[in-house]
């Protein structure tokens, strides 16, 4: 007979369940480390094959910059001419969409699956995030579950994210929070070429 976490004990069919999730788990985290070892290698048109093999859908023109880190990659959608920054951690426990004309800079987190410290088991909840066409994010910004960041918004450097961000709105700190506008309110810019060897 086996026992859970907390010492309960298991019936077979509990028991049966919770083996082949750590199975799973196992094969997932091998995947995770081989996505992981990819991002060490300095061309663009490999790691997006890996990505792409590994589910990740990426659009035309979009890249990601090298030592990037994935959890679940098949629940990330990344729209066209997007350039995801290196040492980024995209996470895709839940549904994380990110639009067209997106620029993430160096060390961004974005986080769409946290515990719950009110529950007794301490589960973890997950929340879609979304960032929205010609949106920016700032270097070593972190997005938590939940948010949506509207279009044309700035995530200034450092800031955390704990809510939604409306469109073109300039935010900043912790927790974030809007300073301005953005006086741009139809961009139509391209982010142009990834520097190679990134």
């Amino acid at each position: 007979m086996f026992t859970d976490k907390q010492g309960r004990q298991l019936t077979p069919e509990e028991s049966k369940g919770k083996i082949i999730n750590r199975i799973s788990s196992i094969f997932l985290d091998f995947g995770l480390m081989v996505l992981r070892w990819a991002g060490y290698v300095p061309i663009h048109s490999f790691r997006r094959m890996c990505y792409r093999s590994a589910g990740i859908r990426i659009g035309r023109g979009s890249t990601i910059h090298m030592w990037a880190n994935f959890f679940d990659p098949s629940n990330i959608y990344i729209g066209d001419d997007t350039i995801i920054g290196d040492r980024a951690f995209l996470d895709g426990r839940g549904p994380l969409t990110i639009g067209s004309h997106v620029a993430v800079a160096s060390s961004v987190m974005i986080y769409n699956s946290q515990h719950d410290i009110d529950d007794p088991n301490f589960t973890a909840v997950s929340l879609p995030v979304v960032i929205e066409d010609y949106a920016f994010i700032g270097p070593r910004a972190i997005i938590l579950p939940g948010v949506k960041i509207g279009r044309g918004a700035v995530v200034a450097a450092g800031a955390v994210v704990t809510k939604d961000i409306p469109p073109f709105s300039v935010v900043g700190g912790v927790p974030a929070q809007i300073m301005r506008e953005r006086m741009v309110k139809n961009p139509q810019y391209k982010l142009g070429r990834a520097r190679l060897f990134q």
